[in-house]
């Protein structure tokens, strides 16, 4: 029995070891054709490049699961510590940041910062560490939509593209101070 466990213990290992030296897509894309001559830019700023990337995406998930709720729910308005609050915007919102923080969670884990955190403890710990972060920038957000949709005036569509540059830039900060820490998988 126990040489069994021991014999999967190190098949699996190894399949870890395979996947950690392993190359992703993006680095086979950047390995190949026209792309070849960026590779030397790419290596030397990957994890910038690929948060950039996955962050515009993450902002095109936040922006289309925001104007779909917008658009079809009608909620009133209330009044807050004197400040009128737009909970059609709100909760439109709260739904977009469920959908993008999944997404975001699942690309950066994967392939901006490589985390390779092992047993369902380190991954639910991780995953709880990283929507705090982005709790603490969905309070922020809606703070920021209220002010520029509210107070300033402004268009829901581009207070939220435009708040979500402010996003974009404390969720890379608190994702790589707090969240994914410490040694990225071996390259």
């Amino acid at each position: 029995m126990c040489r069994k466990i021991q014999k999967e213990w190190k098949r699996r290992n190894k399949m870890e070891d395979n996947r950690n030296t392993a190359p992703d897509i993006f680095d086979r894309m950047m390995g190949s054709g026209f792309l070849k001559r960026f590779e030397p830019f790419y290596k030397a700023h990957k994890e910038i490049l690929l948060y950039l990337l996955f962050g515009g995406l993450t902002t095109l998930v936040g922006i289309i699961f925001f104007a779909i709720p917008v658009k079809l729910i009608s909620l009133p308005e209330v009044q807050l510590f004197g400040h009128k609050i737009n909970l059609t915007v709100q909760v439109a919102n709260v739904i977009s940041w469920v959908c993008a923080v999944t997404f975001a969670y699942v690309t950066n884990r994967t392939w901006v910062f490589e985390k390779k955190a092992h047993g369902s403890a380190a991954v639910v710990g991780e995953c709880a560490a990283f929507f705090a972060g982005r709790f603490l920038t969905l309070v922020i957000e809606n703070i920021l939509l209220n002010i520029t949709v509210d107070s300033l005036g402004m268009g829901d569509i581009l207070a939220k593209i435009l708040v979500s540059v402010v996003t974009i830039i404390l969720n890379y900060i608190i994702s790589k101070l707090f969240v994914f820490r410490g040694d990225k998988k071996a390259a």
